[in-house]
């Protein structure tokens, strides 16, 4: 049987998601699932991390990959460490040094302009991100020795604050030393880049710095508890159950209400027929509470993500399981 559902991957340092990706396609290929042809299993990522990032990559297999696009908007939490002092092209411990300085800030001065970074705040992306400009990445211009000009965008940032392990080990006094370095937990919107918050934290400080750290403990609903290892992926490819690994396709949507088909119903959602609200059968608590998105199963198996609008029910994307 097919497989279908989730592979959370705790990404290590210098794979590229795109790798990360071609990993779990290998290691199906060796267990024989990932199928040939027209009934090839698709996998796709759920939201890119860096080379030099680690931690929660949500990798979608087979019918799960519609999803992707849901994972992508969903919002992520990260740790970072920002070093102070210098800067570099690509805001990051890669690239080359572009700027320094020798002010270094202090922790309780840090901790007082946070909060001006909370919410929904302007930023300006690295000119060495994949977004595309005239459509090329911003990334290959720059390389290129293009001039780049990144535009404004606006991002929410729904939580900031310094890790708390850094606070415990920190007495008061120490507060008003320099530090070198700090690492912060952030949790934040879709399209939000850490290094250009690295940067403007930095710089609101009346310094520089870059990112030196990055790690993604959350993506939607999936955290480091989910994720496994890339050792622990390879064991596939070597003949152990997927089932150990994958989690199901639903995990991705466990945001939204699931709602149980009768099997004529679930027919007719399969085949796109829209469905009268009022046909609905099953708990009438349960029928009370639906609106908007949900996830529609027959027998707790996923037949569609639908949406309930104005009495109607409608296939928004429908899963062939």
């Amino acid at each position: 049987m097919k497989p279908h559902g989730w592979i959370i991957l705790d990404k290590p340092l210098e794979l590229g998601s795109t790798q990360a990706v071609g990993a779990v396609k290998r290691n199906l290929r060796e267990a024989s699932l990932l199928g040939k042809g027209k009934n090839k299993t698709k996998v796709g990522h759920g939201g890119t991390l860096d080379p030099l990032a680690t931690g929660v990559l949500p990798i979608a297999v087979g019918e799960a990959t519609k999803l992707c696009g849901r994972m992508l908007d969903a919002s992520k939490t990260y740790e970072f460490t920002i070093t102070f002092g210098t800067e570099t092209e690509t805001l990051d411990a890669e690239g080359d040094v572009s700027e320094t300085s020798d002010y270094l800030p202090s922790l309780a001065q840090i901790e007082e302009i946070l909060p001006q970074f909370i919410g929904l705040i302007s930023q300006i992306p690295p000119k060495y991100s994949a977004l595309k400009i005239d459509g090329k990445r911003a990334y290959d211009l720059a390389r290129a020795g293009e001039a780049v000009e990144m535009k404004m965008r606006k991002v929410t940032i729904h939580a900031l604050a310094i890790s708390s392990k850094l606070q415990e080990g920190c007495q008061e006094g120490q507060q008003e030393e320099s530090i070198e370095s700090v690492t912060l937990t952030a949790d934040v919107s879709k399209g939000t880049y850490i290094r250009s918050l690295a940067r403007d934290i930095a710089r609101e400080l009346g310094t520089v710095g870059h990112v030196s750290m990055l790690r993604r403990t959350k993506a939607g609903p999936f955290t480091l508890g989910h994720a496994i290892s890339l050792d622990k992926l390879n064991e596939i490819g070597k003949g152990a159950d997927i089932k150990d690994y994958l989690l199901p396709l639903e995990a991705g949507l466990d945001d939204i209400p699931a709602f149980d088909l009768n099997p004529d119903q679930a027919r007719l959602l399969r085949q796109g027929v829209m469905l009268d609200e009022q046909d609905l059968i099953g708990n009438p608590a349960q029928k009370q509470g639906l609106h908007g998105l949900f996830l529609a199963t027959e027998d707790d198996s996923p037949v569609a993500l639908a949406e309930l609008v104005d009495g109607t029910i409608k296939v928004v994307r429908g899963f062939n399981m």
